[in-house]
C-alpha cells in the first residue's frame, strides 16, 4: 500500500471497527486458525456474494517476499470462505498512479535478480520523478513501463505460492473510468470531505481551499496536488490546475509551472480518500494490512468511508511485519528476498505453512536457520497424518491448517530431514543420493515412484540452502577422482586403519571414535588427520562431521579412498 501523507493525528476509532481484530477478546467462537475468525466476522455482515478480499501495493523498490504477507493473508481467510459455500474475488490492486518520489537503489529483474541502479536505464527513473509508474519507461526495457515490470513480479509471485489473485492497475481504474464515479462524489462533497481530512493531516484546513484531487500535468507528466478550481458541470467535468512543487521526503520535486485542464480520468485521488475510493468501487468486504495503516491511514480510511462516502469499511486486520534475519526488509541496505528465491530453497507448502501462522505476532524469516522452518512444517504434516503424538491444540492446529497449506494430502508422501538432504547434496550421483536415503531408511522398499521422486526434490533446494549460507553442509564429494594429497607415513598408516574399520561394518559413532583412535595409535595429530579425510572426500581442510558422513556413503567407495584406490 502507499500513503501520500504523513499521519499527525491519531483519533480513537470503535473497538468493532478495530484492524487489530485478533488481539481482542470480543465474544466470538474461539477458533485454532484465525483465519476462521476473520471469516465468522465477514459473514456476520451477511455480505453480498461475491465476497472482495483484497491487497493492495505501490511499486517502489524491490518487491520482496514482505510484500507476499498481504496476498497469504487474504488467500486463507478466501480459502475458509470458499470452504464455507461463499464465491470469493480475492484482489490485489498495484498503486502505480502513484508518483515516483525517489530513486531506488536496488531493483529486480523478472527472473528475479537484483540488480543496482546503475546496472539499468537509471535515467529513465531520474528523469520522471514525480510521474505515475506506469507514465515511466521500464528501466529493464522488458515491459510497458516501471509500473508494469513490479506489477508482473507480483502476479509471479503470487503464482509462485499458488494463490489465485486478480491484479488491478490503478492507472486502469481510473482511464477506464471506473473510479470516475467515485472521484466525482468526492469533489462534489469537498468541503465534507477537507472536513473529515483536517482531523488527521495538518496540512488540511478543514475552511481552506485544499481539493482532494491530483491532476496530471498534461506538459510535463508530472502529478500536481495544486487544484484551482473545480467543474463538475461540464461534459467531461474537469479540474483547473497549476503544476507545482512536491514535497517527497528530504527533496522537493519541481513543477513545470504548466496552468491546464484536467479530466477526473486524468489524475488521481491522494492516498486517504483512494484507498476508502477502492472499497467502495470494488464493493470491498475484507482486508488485510501492515501495522504502518492500522495506526495510520485506517482511522482516517473509515472516517472517510463513512462520512464522505456514506459507506461501511470492510471488515479490517492488521499483521505485523516479519524481518529477514532479524532486521527489517530493506532493498537500499540488500537485506531483501524473493519469492522465487525463497523456492529455490524449499517447497512451496512449507512457505505457505509460514504464512499461515498467527499474524498478530512478528516473526523472523531466517535463512540462516531455514532447517528449523522446514522441521516445522514436517512436524506438522506427520501429526496431521497421526504418525507422532501431539498435545490437543498442536493437533487441532494441524487438522485445520495442513490441508490449507497442501493441496494434495497423501500419507504416502515422504520428507527427508532437511538437514540429511543437505549432505545429500554433496554428491551429484543420484543413485547415490537414493540409495544413501534408503539405507538409513528414510525411504521405504515400497514407496511409491512418486513418492521418491518428491522426496529426492528437496535434496536440490537444502543443497541450495547450504551454498547461500555458506553452512557446514556446503562441501561438494569428490567422487569421479582423487584430490591431490601428500601424507607421512603414519597417516597413511591411520587411514588404513581407518578403512579396515569401516569395512567391518561399524556405525557412525563408533567411525567418529575411531578417527580420533587410528590417529593416536599412529601419533599423528587430531586436526591434522581430519583434514587428511577431507583432502581425500572434498578436497578442503574441513568439512561436516566425518564420522556420521562416511557412514552415510556407500561403504566400497569410502573404503576404496581412504586406500587411495578410488
Amino acid at each position: 500500500m502507499s500513503a501520500d501523507e504523513p499521519d499527525t493525528d491519531q483519533t480513537a476509532v470503535p473497538a468493532e471497527y478495530s484492524p487489530y481484530t485478533l488481539q481482542h477478546d470480543d465474544g466470538d467462537e474461539q477458533h485454532v486458525f484465525w483465519a476462521d475468525t476473520v471469516a465468522d466476522r465477514i459473514e456476520a455482515r451477511d455480505p453480498d456474494e461475491p465476497i472482495v478480499i483484497k491487497g493492495g501495493i505501490s511499486p517502489s523498490g524491490v518487491p520482496h517476499l514482505g510484500n507476499v504477507n498481504e496476498i497469504m493473508r487474504g488467500y486463507f481467510v478466501a480459502e475458509v470462505l470458499r470452504e464455507r459455500g461463499h464465491e470469493v474475488r480475492q484482489v490485489f490492486t498495484a498503486d502505480d498512479r502513484d508518483p515516483l518520489r525517489g530513486l531506488p537503489r536496488t531493483l529486480c529483474d523478472l527472473e528475479g535478480n537484483l540488480v543496482d541502479l546503475g546496472d539499468v536505464d537509471a535515467g529513465a527513473l531520474g528523469r520522471n520523478l514525480g510521474s505515475p509508474y506506469t507514465d515511466i519507461p521500464d528501466p529493464f526495457g522488458c515491459c510497458d513501463s516501471y509500473g508494469d515490470h513490479f506489477a508482473t513480479i507480483i502476479a509471479d509471485s503470487a503464482d509462485a505460492v499458488d494463490v489465485p489473485i486478480e491484479l488491478l492497475s490503478n492507472t486502469e481504474l481510473y482511464e477506464s473510468g471506473d473510479l470516475e464515479d467515485v472521484t466525482r462524489s468526492v469533489l462534489e462533497n469537498r468541503e465534507r470531505a477537507r472536513e473529515v481530512l483536517s482531523k488527521y493531516q495538518d496540512s488540511v484546513d478543514a475552511d481552506g481551499d485544499y481539493v482532494p484531487f491530483n491532476p496530471i500535468c498534461e506538459e510535463c507528466g508530472k502529478i500536481t496536488e495544486t487544484v484551482t478550481s473545480v467543474d463538475l458541470e461540464s461534459e467531461p467535468a474537469t479540474v483547473d490546475y497549476e503544476c507545482t512543487d512536491m514535497d517527497a521526503g528530504d527533496q522537493t520535486i519541481s513543477g513545470c509551472g504548466h496552468e491546464g485542464t484536467a479530466t477526473l480520468r486524468e489524475g488521481k485521488l491522494p492516498w486517504r480518500f483512494e484507498w476508502p475510493a477502492q472499497w467502495q468501487e470494488l464493493g470491498v468486504d475484507f482486508e488485510p494490512f501492515g501495522k504502518d495503516h492500522a495506526e495510520g491511514s485506517w482511522p482516517s480510511g473509515q472516517d472517510i468511508a463513512r462520512n464522505v462516502f456514506e459507506n461501511e469499511p470492510p471488515v479490517p486486520m492488521v499483521y505485523e511485519w516479519f524481518t529477514l534475519e532479524g532486521e527489517p526488509f530493506s532493498s537500499s541496505a540488500g537485506n531483501v528476498i524473493l519469492v522465487s528465491d525463497v523456492l529455490e530453497l524449499l517447497e512451496p507448502e512449507v512457505l505457505r505453512y509460514f504464512f499461515a501462522k498467527d499474524p498478530s505476532k512478528a516473526r523472523d524469516f531466517s535463512i540462516e536457520r531455514l532447517d528449523q522452518l522446514v522441521d516445522e512444517f514436517d512436524r506438522l504434516e506427520a501429526i496431521y497424518f497421526d504418525e507422532i503424538d501431539a498435545d490437543e491444540d498442536e493437533q487441532a492446529f494441524a487438522e485445520r491448517v495442513y490441508p490449507l497449506v497442501v493441496e494434495d494430502p497423501r500419507a504416502e508422501r515422504i520428507r527427508l530431514p532437511y538437514t540429511f538432504a543437505a549432505v545429500l547434496g554433496m554428491t551429484d550421483d543420484p543413485d547415490l543420493r537414493e540409495e544413501i536415503a534408503r539405507r538409513e531408511g528414510h525411504i521405504p522398499e515400497d514407496a511409491p515412484e512418486w513418492a521418491v521422486e518428491g522426496a529426492l526434490e528437496r535434496v536440490e533446494q537444502a543443497r541450495n540452502w547450504a551454498r547461500r549460507t555458506e553452512n557446514e553442509f556446503d562441501y561438494e564429494l569428490k567422487r569421479a577422482t582423487i584430490p591431490d594429497h601428500d601424507f607421512d607415513e603414519a597417516t597413511e598408516a591411520a587411514l588404513a586403519d581407518l578403512a579396515d574399520f569401516i569395512e567391518a561394518g561399524n556405525d557412525a559413532e563408533a567411525i567418529q571414535g575411531e578417527i580420533y583412535e587410528a590417529a593416536r595409535r599412529h601419533d599423528v595429530d587430531v586436526g591434522d588427520f581430519f583434514s587428511a579425510g577431507y583432502r581425500l572426500f572434498f578436497d578442503e581442510e574441513q568439512g561436516p562431521k566425518l564420522g556420521p558422513f562416511l557412514a552415510k556413503v556407500d561403504q566400497s567407495f569410502v573404503v576404496g579412498r581412504l586406500r587411495r584406490e578410488q
